[in-house]
């Protein structure tokens, strides 16, 4: 099941687009404000994001320029301005996608589509010994299944959607806790990140920078 996340505050707009993607293998969740689009990111990971740019409260490039800092999400940018320099800076900041208002539904359902094959693709991870698939939620070392848990697959793909760069302890534990409705101490990290490399065998791959985080080492 794709989860998809509308950021766009004209809501007869919104209504159409969740409408339009609408389908047994996606979830639409609909926000209205980037205030709400904030706060839906942190709590949950989404296959794609569809943003507005212009908001009463906030530019949806800020927003993206923050995403980014933390995650890979496919993004496609929706906006009324055709101007080159916001189409060059939506892709500069990390765009995968721009469409002009007005635009044809249809062609959004394409792009959408698009974006999600590509990801699809980018959901499997292979580094030799080890082989990831986030799809199937396979996790293979030396050709041999590794069970992990429900939080133990949340650390490790924060950790090798940024590969080679530090991930901070309070980020890991602001993703992969914040649903969890129970007090979680950075010791309850340190356990579980523990786990994931013993069962990995991954004392090498995981490194832990003391003090700051954790990263899976780049090749």
């Amino acid at each position: 099941m794709y989860q998809i996340l509308i950021a766009e505050d004209d809501q007869p707009l919104n209504r159409g687009i969740s409408l339009a993607l609408k389908g047994p293998d996606k979830e639409i969740h609909s926000v209205f404000d980037l205030a709400s689009a904030s706060a839906k990111v942190k709590a949950s990971s989404f296959d794609l994001i569809i943003l507005d740019i212009n908001f009463p409260d906030r530019s949806g490039l800020d927003f993206l320029t923050d995403l980014r800092r933390q995650s890979s999400t496919p993004v496609i940018l929706l906006t009324a301005n055709d101007l080159e320099t916001d189409v060059v800076a939506g892709f500069e900041l990390g765009a995968d996608d721009y469409i002009t208002k007005p635009f044809s539904l249809a062609i959004l359902r394409a792009r959408v589509e698009a974006q999600l094959r590509r990801n699809r693709s980018q959901n499997r991870y292979d580094f030799g010994e080890y082989v990831f698939d986030f799809d199937s939620l396979t996790f293979e070392y030396k050709n041999q299944m590794i069970e992990l848990s429900r939080t133990e697959q949340k650390l490790l793909r924060l950790l090798i959607e940024n590969k080679g760069r530090t991930v901070r302890r309070e980020l890991l534990m602001d993703r992969v806790w914040s649903n969890a409705g129970e007090f979680v101490d950075e010791n309850t990290l340190s356990v579980a990140m523990k786990r994931l490399r013993d069962k990995l065998d991954a004392a090498g791959k995981i490194k832990t920078v003391y003090g700051v985080g954790y990263a899976w080492a780049a090749e």
